[in-house]
């Protein structure tokens, strides 16, 4: 037996044994599909939160299918509505989808065709509905700590980890490539932690210029060298009773890890220009890329304070190694863009679902982010989900033969000027069929003559 789709159908027929015969087909799909006689029956069904779509006939006794898609627009415009309609009623069917019409079908129909246009816009449903429990989630998301989104093996020990370790004062190091959300681990093991109300202080060591490093981390005194006009506290003394992430450390000159380990043995520095200790609280967290002993064998780091850091080791593989967690990545990407750039989060399809996860990333989470980015606002250049070269050959058949016959399709309306009576004569195809494929693929079209009114 065919196991249920998710999603409730509800099939509106005044015709009892059309009625039957339609939600039988459905059934026998595997789809939950129940039948009204008339719209009156149905409409109440259908709110903002109805996980389904409806399928009407345009003519119907009492309240229309167009008065119907209608209310069912005013109550829930994410419903998607399919219009059943017989061959006299084509003009008006094509003027409902412009209306917000999901789609319709000419009758007489093969169940077939029901089908697949019932599974398109349950699948559009679905998509939906996700996006509005993202939404929710991302709003009234409350968790002291960021979240670390992923499903992976990978994810889900680092999330262990984290959970264990973030509430002792034990130093972490954080080891995985450029971009793959080393900071977000530093920020989650301080938000968990009991110093969450205390500074986090993040610096990235390859990025401070070494004739500076000390004078940043340290602090120094007034006229503790030329330009030092008053007293300037270091990012370890900031950090006192919270975090001190250090990123990339093994960036940091050999000279200032000698005096990074005694701030971590002892607890105490001493600004540039003095020689009064200060005594520090701190918890550290370092972040690194590659393997901190063969930075250890260069003689580019040393030992002792590699095992001063890394009491807990956080491995974070990159993206090509946990696949899963690409997908609902970019999903949380899309919807927190969505929100900050104040535009409606696009809707991933399957295809697109699978085009992001085969694509490699380079960059990692930060790649990522930035191609959801462009994604809601809308920039075709690189965008995500690109196919790689080769990457159709992928394709299953299916999808291949749609690409083709979407390319034809859109070089004949390119050629008609987007007269779709021309265009269908070209294509040798009904009219009726050709306005269909126009809507699945999602080309434009101009309404032509004998069809207005």
């Amino acid at each position: 037996m065919v196991s249920p789709t998710p999603g409730r159908v509800l099939y509106i027929e005044d015709d009892e044994l059309v009625r039957r015969a339609g939600v039988q087909s459905l059934q026998l799909a595997g789809l939950d599909a129940t039948g009204y006689a008339n719209a009156e029956a149905a409409l109440p069904l259908v709110d903002a939160g109805f996980p389904g779509i409806v399928v009407s006939d345009i003519r119907l006794p009492g309240m229309s299918g167009l008065d119907l898609l209608a209310q069912c627009h005013e109550r829930a415009p994410d419903v998607p509505v399919i219009l059943v309609t017989g061959h006299g009623d084509i003009s008006m069917a094509v003027q409902a989808m412009r209306d917000g019409a999901y789609d319709f079908i000419e009758k007489p129909f093969a169940s077939e065709r029901l089908i697949e246009t019932v599974r398109r816009a349950l699948e559009r449903r679905t998509l939906i509905l996700e996006n509005l429990a993202l939404r929710r989630e991302l709003a009234g998301q409350n968790t002291l700590a960021p979240r670390i989104i992923g499903k992976s093996p990978a994810i889900e020990q680092v999330r262990r980890l984290i959970a264990n370790v973030a509430p002792t004062d034990a130093s972490v190091l954080i080891n995985g490539d450029t971009g793959a959300g080393k900071e977000l681990i530093a920020r989650s093991l301080h938000e968990l932690s009991p110093r969450r109300d205390k500074p986090f202080v993040a610096v990235n060591c390859g990025a401070l210029p070494e004739p500076m490093f000390e004078s940043e981390m340290f602090g120094y005194e007034q006229g503790a060298f030329t330009g030092a006009a008053k007293r300037r506290i270091g990012k370890l003394e900031h950090a006192a009773g919270g975090t001190l992430f250090l990123d990339e450390i093994e960036s940091m000159p050999l000279a200032l890890q000698v005096k990074l380990l005694r701030v971590l043995q002892d607890g105490v520095l001493e600004r540039l220009g003095s020689n009064q200790p200060v005594r520090v609280d701190l918890r550290v967290v370092a972040a690194a890329k590659g393997d901190m002993n063969e930075h250890v064998a260069a003689g580019t780091f040393r030992r002792d304070l590699l095992y001063r850091l890394n009491v807990v080791t956080i491995a974070l593989p990159p993206l090509g190694e946990r696949r899963e967690d690409i997908v609902p990545l970019f999903e949380h990407f899309l919807l927190d863009a969505a929100v900050r750039y104040q535009r409606p989060a696009p809707l991933l399809t399957e295809r697109d679902r699978m085009r992001l996860a085969q694509r490699d990333w380079p960059g990692n989470v930060r790649e990522l982010r930035n191609a959801a980015d462009r994604y809601v606002l809308g920039i075709p250049d690189d965008v995500a989900p690109p196919s790689q070269a080769g990457a159709d050959d992928a394709l299953p058949l299916k999808e291949r033969v749609e690409q083709y016959e979407r390319a034809l399709i859109a070089d004949a309306l390119q050629q008609t000027h987007g007269a779709v009576a021309q265009a269908a004569e070209r294509l040798q195809m009904a009219k009726a069929t050709l306005y269909e494929k126009i809507r699945r693929y999602g080309l434009v079209a101009r309404q032509d003559s004998e069809t207005r009114g």
